[in-house]
């Protein structure tokens, strides 16, 4: 690779934070020792302090705590930040939407005036409500949880696991490998190896409790799924729920699975396609079914039947037209 883009690699590599011994580093990044001794006096003279020790075991490591030069954005991604972060203060995530408020404010005071006035108006001009009333994650825990899965670091957490009427009962302490997050619609998930059950599990963020990182390193195991995400919704697919959702439309399965691909599965048909979602509460599904511009027929549950056809009489009634018979 060439220098600049090495160079941003080594930067990336010791902004996690952590100790890393020469001659991984130099590995990581396919040079010599004496090239990532040269690149790390670069990133000193650019401000970067970086700690070094001398001998066989020693490396290298980003002071924690040391003021870091101002970050370089594109345009596209000062927008991308200042959007994720509108996002962020809409309250999916407990106690960081203030926070994300100021951050978003710091953000856009460093943007040119052209972007600064647009960004500005997406502030003042939008209101951000979530849609539904699904569980708030502890902005800490997350953070916590992120750092963890970034350094490959074994955390510790208290667990309140869910039974098959839907209420939660605290399982006792977990120690995991972690090894990725992963957001659902407004739920939240750890993917992680469980080292007291010895097999791999998701948690939902929002019921670990205090979680904390050892310091224990660990070398990362193979996810047995394609990627967190499938591995999560796998899970999910397997779990007792109380309503097995299944639907039947009208419309090519490609188009349905794009719009609900991340919370059921589709089968194609010889004409339309058949949806499965697993829940344990039906406005989820009553709201996706109505957003969807297809027809469509419900196989079940017949609660959800009657739901469909109470909304329709709802909206027939809010539009002033008569219902039938």
């Amino acid at each position: 690779m060439s220098t600049s883009s090495r160079m941003l690699r080594l930067l990336s590599l010791l902004q996690t934070h952590r100790y890393w011994p020469g001659g991984e580093l130099a590995e990581r990044l396919e040079v010599s020792p004496r090239t990532l001794r040269r690149d790390i006096d670069r990133l000193r003279e650019l401000g970067y302090d970086v700690d070094a020790s001398r001998g066989v075991s020693g490396g290298y490591q980003l002071r924690a705590g040391a003021a870091l030069p101002p970050l370089l954005l594109e345009d596209d991604e000062a927008v991308a930040i200042a959007v994720a972060l509108h996002t962020a203060a809409s309250g999916a995530v407990a106690g960081l939407e203030q926070t994300a408020v100021q951050a978003m404010a710091k953000v856009i005071a460093l943007m040119p005036p052209r972007l600064r006035r647009r960004m500005e108006a997406l502030h003042t001009q939008t209101d951000g409500v979530p849609w539904d009333d699904g569980p708030a994650v502890d902005a800490s825990a997350l953070a916590v949880l992120a750092q963890a899965c970034r350094d490959d670091d074994v955390v510790t957490f208290d667990y309140t696991s869910r039974t098959r009427g839907g209420e939660g009962v605290a399982s006792g302490p977990r120690r995991v490998e972690p090894h990725r997050l992963v957001s659902l619609g407004r739920r939240w998930y750890l993917v992680a190896y469980d080292r007291d059950r010895q097999d791999w599990r998701s948690f939902r963020v929002d019921r670990i409790g205090g979680p904390a990182a050892t310091g224990q390193r660990f070398r990362p195991r193979e996810l047995p799924a394609e990627d967190a995400p499938t591995f999560v919704r796998a899970g999910i697919s397997a779990m007792p729920h109380r309503y097995d959702v299944r639907v039947r439309f009208a419309a090519d399965a490609a188009d349905v699975t794009a719009r609900f691909g991340r919370w059921a599965t589709v089968e194609p048909l010889e004409t339309g396609c058949r949806m499965r979602m697993a829940v344990d509460t039906l406005d989820w599904p009553l709201f996706t079914l109505v957003t969807l511009d297809a027809d469509f027929v419900v196989e079940g549950p017949p609660e959800l039947a009657a739901a469909v056809v109470a909304a329709a009489g709802r909206l027939q009634r809010a539009a002033g037209q008569p219902l039938p018979g």
